[in-house]
């Protein structure tokens, strides 16, 4: 039995696919490298963005096709799919297609009447019906019908497999509404994992060769949760972050790295910050989410945040964290945006000067308060848009360029694409390095001295 993966979005979509694909690897299943030849074919998906939705209905007409090769339909043959059609000649024939994630989650109701072909749709709150998934698939038994009602549970295991840094999610959901996302939607009410599951698969992830962990969330700075299922909650994000590396101390885990993502800039206290200053494990990095740089608009997102207290809590992680390296994430063409709010986002980004930032223009979400207000035009969103690309591009390399000659920290992840002479390594502060090396170092911690930035990559040789 094999089976096929296509994830899109967050983070939280490639650690809950991890988790499905470890239940297959358990039952003796093997990945195939194409939908073609998979007997099990899931695709995660993704609604943060229309674009994101439309994609994805363009390869659900796809799969449609090569179902309907694989079952030898007639009039199957299209010219989309003809290098299936060999395949299927000897090949298996039955196709089982699942569609999971937030846009299933979004369009529950209606997916199966708007895609018959679709064997199996699985909500966010469904993923704990995989196991009787594949053992139908694996028996030949008709598809049933997903039961979502329940409440969210997480996996004990989200490692992507052969992978030397990888997500454990630690919360699920959000509280705070902003006036332009989905995620409460399709995500609901924020649930924090319990301490104690946390570190017990950070152990499993030790003995896969782990070195590297990302703990994420919608809003990991609002965790709140208990050391054991049923207890009080009484544990901050803070004391998690201390907890954390505290068992990685006290196990000798050969992971050597934490990071943490998504921060809501309204959650991050002072006792966070302390924490990462004084823990070593935990990386030199965060992303925090500026989204806009005028108040207004952050009001009308409903952020609950200013931008005098996003540019004090700047201020703060950079005296006590000197050595940090921000990104961020920035929206233009908000619905009622002027002039002056782009002004005011731009003189943010230059107080800031972030080294890296994921830059959009304002898209609307059906049943978000946003999408019913009055929509600047496309052309003006972009030509915003524009502006603040340019500007980050000139930031981006300003910061970079202060690093070459520093002998940073790397974690070996691989052999480069674009130079297989080269290794690709990923420094504390989150930036690509390539450097020219031995392969058997791969999944070690090497001292690298970047010489030359090349692009968004640093170049760099092994130090002495």
């Amino acid at each position: 039995m094999t089976y096929f993966f296509e994830t899109y979005g967050c983070e939280m979509n490639i650690a809950e696919s991890a988790a499905v694909e470890q239940l297959l690897i358990a039952r003796g299943w093997t990945k195939s490298e194409s939908a073609q030849t998979a007997t099990l074919a899931i695709i995660n998906t993704c609604s943060i963005r229309e674009t994101a939705e439309n994609r994805i209905i363009g390869r659900l007409g796809w799969f449609n096709g090569l179902k309907a090769v694989r079952e030898c339909k007639n009039g199957a043959k299209t010219k989309m799919l003809e290098e299936a059609v060999e395949y299927v000649k000897n090949g298996p024939k039955p196709l089982t297609l699942v569609v999971m994630g937030c846009m299933a989650e979004r369009l529950l109701k209606d997916f199966q009447k708007n895609f018959p072909f679709v064997d199996y749709v699985v909500g966010t709150y469904a993923k704990h019906h995989f196991s009787e998934i594949i053992e139908a698939v694996e028996e030949g038994r008709k598809a049933f019908e997903v039961d979502d009602t329940e409440n969210y549970k997480f996996a004990s295991v989200s490692a992507e497999p052969g992978h030397f840094s990888t997500f454990v999610p630690i919360m699920h959901g959000c509280n705070n509404f902003c006036t332009y996302c989905i995620v409460p939607y399709v995500r609901g009410r924020e649930i924090s994992r319990p301490a104690g599951d946390i570190l017990k698969e950070i152990d499993v992830l030790g003995k896969m060769n782990v070195r590297e962990i990302t703990l994420i969330g919608q809003n990991v700075n609002s965790y709140m949760g208990a050391m054991k299922e049923g207890e009080n909650p009484c544990i901050n994000f803070a004391s998690l972050l201390s907890i954390v590396a505290e068992h990685l101390r006290q196990t000798k885990s050969p992971i050597k790295w934490v990071r943490f993502m998504s921060s809501h800039p309204k959650d991050f206290t002072d006792d966070v910050i302390d924490v990462i200053a004084k823990e070593d494990v935990i990386c030199r990095h965060i992303h925090l989410p500026v989204q806009h740089g005028s108040s207004r608009v952050l009001k009308a997102m409903n952020r609950r945040y200013t931008r005098e207290h996003y540019l004090d809590l700047v201020k703060k992680i950079k005296t006590k964290i000197p050595e940090v390296s921000l990104t961020t994430d920035i929206m233009m063409g908000f619905p009622g945006e002027t002039e002056e709010d782009v002004e005011l986002t731009l003189d943010l980004m230059r107080q800031v000067k972030y080294e890296s930032a994921m830059m959009y223009f304002y898209n609307p979400r059906e049943g978000t308060p946003a999408s019913k207000e009055k929509q600047l035009p496309v052309e003006v969103r972009k030509e915003r848009l524009q502006r603040v690309i340019d500007l980050q591009i000139e930031h981006t390399r300003e910061q970079m360029s202060k690093r070459v000659g520093k002998t940073v920290r790397t974690l070996v992840e691989g052999v480069s694409r674009d130079n297989k002479m080269e290794l690709l390594g990923q420094t504390e502060r989150h930036e690509k390095i390539a450097f020219e090396a031995s392969s058997s170092l791969i999944g070690t911690f090497v001292d690298v001295k970047i010489t030359q930035l090349s692009g968004n990559t640093f170049r760099g040789e092994i130090a002495n």
